[in-house]
């Protein structure tokens, strides 16, 4: 990872970029799960930048690129923590774990006192990553060929 790599808060000025790195980064999962039909695909400009109006995320930034994303909203005492996005070139970097680190952050000093987040069965780099980051399985969900996964963190 560049040492320039620093994290800031996202807005929907992002929306371009972030949607570009989000469809490159689920291409991968789309090939684990046989499935382009996945929100992260198929989501639009206009309705990521209406959900970045309001929203607890952060961007990883290498220079002026953005390298990865990650969305959070606060539900409550939950922070409820979604699409983690990299860069494919920038993969591997611990960008994903310097995002989580810093969405937790901004939940906690909002209040919430717990971090959820969901993947599939069949995602085991996003399983490690977040077991090694604190999350630990709540609960199972069946899906059509593989289960959904969701994970928490107490934040306190």
């Amino acid at each position: 990872m560049s040492d320039d790599v620093r994290i800031r808060d996202i807005g929907p000025d992002d929306a371009g970029e972030v949607l570009t790195i989000q469809r490159a980064a689920f291409l991968s999962e789309a090939q684990i799960y046989r499935s382009v039909d996945m929100p992260p695909l198929t989501q639009t400009l206009e309705e990521l930048q209406a959900e970045l109006r309001d929203n607890l995320g952060c961007v990883a930034l290498d220079g002026s690129r953005i390298v990865g994303a990650v969305r959070a909203q606060r539900d409550g005492d939950l922070l409820l923590i979604g699409r983690i996005a990299i860069a494919p070139d920038q993969q591997g970097a611990g960008i994903g774990s310097q995002l989580l680190a810093a969405v937790e952050k901004r939940g906690r000093d909002a209040g919430a006192t717990e971090a959820e987040l969901f993947t599939g069965s069949l995602s085991e780099a996003n399983l490690r990553l977040y077991e090694r980051e604190g999350y630990a399985e709540t609960e199972r969900v069946p899906g059509d060929g593989s289960d959904q996964i969701f994970l928490r963190k107490p934040l306190a």
